[in-house]
């Protein structure tokens, strides 16, 4: 993908939000939009048949339909302006073919991309793409085939404060599509993340993840099936992971379900004994304040002292990528044991 820079904000934003299959993409003013080398630069980035990781089809023809409708619109003089042959190319292909039906769509998976805005590494075009299945659950139970704002947003405070990361051994809990565990690795210079979840079918996915990021065969990051509330120790290994120190753990929307928190908070107890000093966030978006406040509580009686870093979730006008709901705070939690 050529560098966003070299485009308008607003085209490369719009491109954006469509790379991660944002479902309402805000298209570009009707100035920008009659420009043919804007039209172009769209085509390039997201419809064009050489994109290597290419859009759902059904997708691609909503949003390519409405932006030349909306190209039609702001064309005032058709002696000056018109639309680019190679959008309209584009529409002709996807609608001389077969497109799968709604229900054979919700089942597939489809690559997702997410631009970091935020990281403050000199990196040309920073950004991690996935695998997903928005539509569904795991066979397991677990919604661990998608990413879900708590990860994203997480993830940008950790761009905001790399150092966090940096050189540290990480244990992601829940870590679903791998969003965090591919940021720390690839980005965040972490040493080594552990990227656990409490579903195999969602821990074998996780090698997909890594090979989309070029993290296939890295010693940096590596996965593992973690179910919570069950003994780290007593397994085949003298020592839980051979031993290896684990210096952070990290959880975006896993306190969700108040059945599984005192589960949760009993492994987050056992890391706390194993590895002293170590540091925990937790990212949990206030879906319902009652099971937010219930993980608050279980936390403190099982003798953690709990702060909240502030860190709202901007504006949607205001995110740049990646971007998440901002109708519901997510509070980002730093866990400490008072042992």
């Amino acid at each position: 993908m050529p560098p966003a820079f070299q485009i308008s904000p607003q085209v490369a934003r719009f491109c954006w939000q469509v790379l991660q299959l944002d479902s309402a993409p805000e298209f570009p003013d009707a100035e920008l939009l009659r420009a043919e080398d804007v039209q172009e630069a769209i085509y390039e980035r997201v419809f064009d048949d050489a994109v290597a990781l290419p859009l759902p089809r059904r997708y691609q023809l909503r949003i390519l339909t409405e932006l030349i409708a909306r190209i039609e619109s702001a064309i005032e003089d058709w002696d000056k302006h018109g639309i680019a042959d190679s959008l309209t190319s584009a529409l002709s292909r996807l609608l001389s073919q077969p497109l799968p039906s709604e229900m054979e769509a919700a089942q597939q998976r489809s690559y997702v991309t997410y631009h970091l805005s935020l990281l403050q590494a000199p990196i040309d075009n920073p950004h991690i793409t996935l695998l997903e299945a928005r539509s569904l659950i795991a066979a397991s139970g677990t919604t661990g085939l998608r990413t879900w704002e708590a990860a994203l947003h997480l993830g940008q405070y950790l761009c905001v404060n790399p150092s966090l990361v940096r050189d540290k051994r990480i244990l992601e809990l829940g870590t679903g599509t791998g969003y965090l565990a591919v940021l720390c690795a690839k980005y965040l210079g972490a040493e080594h993340v552990i990227a656990s979840d409490g579903s195999g079918e969602v821990v074998n996915k996780l090698a997909d993840s890594f090979f989309l990021n070029g993290l296939q065969g890295s010693d940096r990051v590596s996965a593992t099936e973690l179910k919570w509330g069950h003994a780290l120790l007593g397994t085949e290994e003298d020592a839980w992971n051979g031993g290896r120190h684990v210096d952070m753990v990290l959880g975006a929307d896993i306190t969700y379900d108040v059945s599984v928190i005192p589960a949760l908070v009993a492994t987050l107890q056992e890391l706390a004994r194993l590895f002293p000093g170590i540091s925990i966030l937790i990212a949990a978006t206030e879906r319902n304040r009652a099971t937010f406040e219930n993980f608050l509580d279980v936390c403190g009686k099982r003798g953690f002292a709990l702060a909240n870093e502030p860190f709202p979730v901007p504006p949607r006008k205001a995110q740049n990528g990646p971007f998440y709901n901002d109708q519901s705070p997510i509070h980002i939690c730093k866990l400490k044991s008072k042992w």
